[in-house]
């Protein structure tokens, strides 16, 4: 039985331990399927029944427009920060990936498998392989004007 790719996205976000995070690109990569911006826009759906502020952009960012909300996350799970975020508000900073990126062990990368083929068993049923996006990209001709 396969699953869907937002399912598979927010199964993979909730196997991020407390104080580690992944990037978008990261969770495409472990599920061999789409890039950052699906699984961004998978995240932007998943609600807080997912812990969301372990999923940051490439830069370390949180998730935009959720750095106050996001912070308050960090300080609480000990994540690795650069920069100083103020008491007040957001304030500048950004996850360190650097010590913070989750390197999965061998009892997730068991569950990662899981959900890989699982996702594989549901993109083989509906026609769309791995990395291969469901409406077609437009095309730019050489010269670079749009037709």
């Amino acid at each position: 039985m396969g699953i869907e790719y937002g399912e598979a996205v927010f199964t993979v976000a909730s196997c991020i331990p407390p104080g580690l995070v992944l990037t978008y690109a990261d969770i495409a990569e472990i599920l061999e399927a789409g890039g950052p911006r699906p699984v961004g826009l998978a995240m932007s759906q998943a609600g807080c029944t997912v812990p969301w502020w372990r999923v940051v952009r490439a830069g370390g960012l949180p998730p935009q427009n959720l750095c106050a909300e996001a912070k308050v996350h960090y300080l609480a799970e000990g994540t690795a920060l650069r920069g100083m975020p103020s008491a007040a508000g957001a304030g500048h900073y950004r996850v360190d990936l650097a010590t913070a990126r989750w390197e999965p062990d061998d009892g997730a990368e068991t569950i990662l498998d899981g959900i890989r083929t699982q996702l594989a068993q549901t993109n083989s049923a509906t026609g769309i392989g791995p990395g291969r996006r469901r409406t077609p990209r437009m095309s730019v001709p050489r010269d670079g004007l749009q037709r």
